[in-house]
């Protein structure tokens, strides 16, 4: 989006923004209330001031002098009230604000496709949801009903100002055409000053958020002084994106209160004159230095206020942008009802690309998968086998719908995918990856997902039918266990059966293993096969494997080659053939001989 673009955008995104503020329109309006109520009684205290000296003072009344400082004082009194009431209930409605916008956002992060996450910074994710989103508390907060508040209290003080006197009036506001320029220059310069800012937090939460979970590799390699010098770079731009925004700051207030000095010292100036030639009373003059100082006051609110909302319009921008791009997996608005699953499954003429934008059948395109067709019966297991990059993970990512096909279709129980709410498709489905995730919680949390219509008891046989239940038992807090982040207290043989566990403990009709067997030790692998030939009965099973010793017994394996299925069959099929699949076995067993 170009800048001129954005600048024309101030407007609609000031109205998107405070769209958040709808739903809690009836306290909104009870804020302004009470924000109008104490914008009025702040200019009413110079008139009455006024007032008393005119008529009290001057006169000698005592009585009047008395009931006057009495009025004075409760208008304090409920002007301290108010304020108190308007700052608690504004910044209420802020942060409920903020807590429906940060919900939506993350609401919308779920909904993408791994294409999303497969091109999206996660730290550049993580500023969107925190920082981007903190910069517009304060507009929804107290910003929009202040703002509202001190334009009206210039219009209340303008109002007494000219009543008193017009040309002191016009004499106070003779330095507004130096004001209105100040605030513009401003406007422009730290409007671009704040979007630069933005963009360097994003810079900085991305380096961090990667390079802290890659330490390990740069520590391996010995490469901390590079990255310092890396982040350091990076630190440093963000610093001097912040101190130009400080500049502009620095330069602006000061001269706010310049030009209200100015304003001062031409009411003195002027009104002291007409004072001693008696055409002007000295209560009039009080007043008038009171408003005089008074009428600043909220300009250089609305001027911390509009500089607030720079801020706020840099990360609202980013923010918007974030919502308004939809690469969500489409569902039908009316999908087929896929309560019960029988687990056949079916390729037809499947053509994928991880570039969306490739959609012929040209052999020079970057296909991942060619005209791909297999099926799988119910209750059947089926391996898949290949090289690298031959497209194995690639099967599994599409029967799952992280990513839509270009050409071709994908069937279960003879419905195309499509046709399915992903809800219902992914709940009959068990993924075990060779990568496993575990969150920070218990193993109980990591297990069931904190699902409570998954009982201790369900989850306990699923543990023990796996062989997970005898090292999780053996911790003092068995289940209650503490797993600290990404599962590092465990080791990578006890992550793997939690996750074998927690795919089964939601009894799929379909189970889909991606090399879930390749990284754990032979005793640990033997366990796991033991388990799950019990755990594949009557289940439609779909391996991924790089050790052919684990496939041998699966009803049909698939050998791929360069995006293609080049063989299928039973092991001794496919190995009577004399093909690619005999040829990477033998290479296999070859290779575990000269091992042993």
């Amino acid at each position: 989006m170009s800048e001129e673009k954005k600048k024309g955008l101030d407007g609609r995104l000031l109205r998107r923004i405070i769209s958040y503020l709808e739903p809690y329109k009836i306290w909104v309006g009870v804020a302004f209330i009470t924000v109008l109520v104490v914008a009025f009684l702040g200019p009413l205290r110079p008139k009455l001031v006024q007032i008393t000296i005119d008529q009290d003072i001057v006169t000698g009344d005592l009585e009047g002098l008395r009931n006057m400082i009495m009025l004075l004082f409760g208008i304090l009194v409920a002007e301290g009230l108010l304020s108190f009431v308007n700052a608690y209930l504004t910044q209420w409605i802020g942060q409920q604000a903020i807590y429906d916008l940060r919900t939506k956002l993350y609401r919308h992060i779920q909904r993408q496709s791994l294409r999303f996450f497969d091109t999206t910074p996660i730290g550049r994710l993580i500023t969107r949801v925190t920082s981007d989103v903190e910069s517009l508390s304060q507009v929804l907060s107290a910003g929009v009903v202040t703002i509202l508040g001190d334009l009206f209290k210039l219009i209340f003080i303008s109002w007494f100002m000219f009543s008193l006197n017009w040309e002191l009036a016009l004499l106070t506001l003779a330095v507004m055409p130096l004001m209105v320029y100040a605030t513009f220059w401003f406007k422009r310069k730290v409007r671009v000053a704040y979007r630069e800012t933005r963009t360097q937090v994003a810079r900085l939460n991305s380096f961090l958020q990667e390079h802290i979970s890659g330490m390990k590799i740069v520590q391996l390699f010995g490469r901390e002084e590079e990255e310092m010098n890396r982040f350091k770079a990076i630190n440093d731009e963000h610093r001097q994106a912040h101190i130009r925004t400080i500049f502009y700051y620095a330069l602006f207030f000061p001269l706010v209160d310049l030009v209200a000095t100015i304003a001062l010292g031409l009411v003195i100036w002027f009104g002291g004159l007409n004072a001693m030639q008696g055409t002007l009373t000295l209560g009039v003059l009080i007043a008038f230095i009171q408003y005089a100082r008074q009428f600043f006051e909220p300009i250089r609110n609305l001027s911390d206020q509009f500089n607030t909302l720079q801020s706020a319009m840099a990360g609202a921008e980013r923010i918007f942008d974030l919502l308004d791009s939809d690469s969500s997996i489409p569902e039908e608005e009316s999908p087929v009802d896929f309560k019960s699953v029988d687990g056949r499954i079916e390729f037809r003429n499947v053509w994928f690309s991880y570039d969306p934008k490739i959609d012929s059948e040209d052999d020079e395109a970057d296909w991942i998968l060619r005209d791909v067709s297999f099926s799988v019966n119910p209750g059947q297991s089926l391996a898949i086998v290949g090289a690298t990059g031959a497209g194995k993970s690639t099967v599994i990512n599409l029967l799952l719908r992280f990513y839509d096909i270009q050409r071709g279709s994908i069937l279960v129980d003879g419905v195309d995918i499509t046709s399915i709410s992903l809800a219902d498709l992914r709940s009959h489905i068990g993924l075990v990856l060779q990568d496993v995730f575990l969150f920070s919680g218990t193993i109980r949390d990591n297990i069931t997902l904190r699902n409570d219509e998954i009982t201790d008891e369900r989850m306990k046989r699923a543990a023990a039918s796996i062989g997970a239940s005898a090292f999780i038992e053996r911790f003092s807090a068995q289940y209650d266990y503490e797993v600290r982040e990404r599962g590092m207290s465990l080791s990578h043989g006890q992550r793997q059966l939690l996750s074998f566990v927690r795919a089964l403990v939601y009894a799929p009709r379909i189970l889909v293993l991606d090399e879930a067997t390749s990284s754990v030790d032979t005793e640990t692998e033997e366990a796991i096969q033991n388990a799950l030939e019990r755990l594949m009965k009557d289940r439609t099973s779909v391996a991924i494997a790089h050790r052919l010793s684990t496939i041998q017994h699966a009803d049909k394996i698939l050998v791929m080659h360069r995006g293609q299925v080049r063989e299928s069959g039973s092991h001794q099929e496919l190995i009577s053939q004399d093909g690619l699949y005999r040829k990477l076995y033998e290479l296999q067993y070859q290779e575990q001989k000269a091992l042993a």
